[in-house]
């Protein structure tokens, strides 16, 4: 299986923390969040990588490199000056991709999400990881009724920045310009072939400065799993 790291936005709501560095290469806990998430992958067994870049997109391909040392194969999807959001950036790598499934996980997570165990289901295009609530985001994204993701009904999920698609879902997306990825997965719910999964364990997404120093708290003390250095 292939995956991509999305990792091409600015991260306005990090500013000044990123006004000189992407926030993917943020360190948590001594580590940067990239490098958290390919390590992650690769422990589970995906080493076929793609990195989405626009914002200082240069100090992250300069940094990580080819992921040789990381144990991982990555090539980058260049997206330019301005970022192509989350689908648009999807399409553009799209060839970098296929023939999918693939594997698609936010640059600013800190999650122990086990990413082999993701699948499609019978009738499924995509699947997406739900979780409880976080506080700052307490009404939620979707529900799920019986594996499937809904767009009504409770109790409320947030997704949680984890999905497994197939590749032809993103073919009629417009090459080149910026699309969301939220407005798709409420398509895809609608159609019922978007599945869903809660997962419970540990997970956190890096938005906000108070974020970053909260998993800094909670991870600088705590050994890194086995095989990440």
């Amino acid at each position: 299986m292939k995956a991509m790291i999305l990792a091409a936005g600015r991260g306005v709501r990090m500013a000044p923390l990123t006004d000189r560095i992407p926030k993917p290469l943020l360190e948590v806990g001594g580590e940067s969040l990239l490098v958290r998430q390919i390590r992650a992958l690769a422990r589970s067994g995906i080493h076929d990588l793609v990195i989405n870049l626009s914002y200082r997109g240069g100090i992250i391909r300069e940094t990580i490199g080819d992921g040789a040392e990381l144990g991982v194969g990555i090539r980058y999807s260049d997206e330019g000056p301005t970022p192509l959001e989350t689908a648009g950036g999807i399409r553009a790598a799209l060839e970098l991709l296929r023939p999918g499934p693939f594997l698609v996980v936010n640059g600013d997570l800190v999650t122990d999400f086990p990413y082999a165990t993701l699948m499609l289901h019978a009738d499924e295009a995509a699947r997406i990881v739900l979780v409880p609530n976080p506080s700052h985001h307490p009404k939620g994204d979707f529900a799920l009724v019986h594996d499937r993701v809904r767009i009504m009904g409770t109790p409320r999920l947030t997704f949680a920045g984890i999905g497994l698609y197939s590749a032809d879902l993103f073919e009629r997306v417009p090459p080149g310009e910026p699309v969301p990825l939220a407005p798709l997965l409420r398509q895809w719910a609608l159609a019922g072939v978007l599945g869903g999964e809660v997962y419970n364990g540990s997970w956190q997404d890096i938005g906000t400065p108070e974020a970053w120093t909260s998993a800094n708290d909670q991870l600088a003390t705590l050994p890194n799993p086995p095989g990440s250095g």
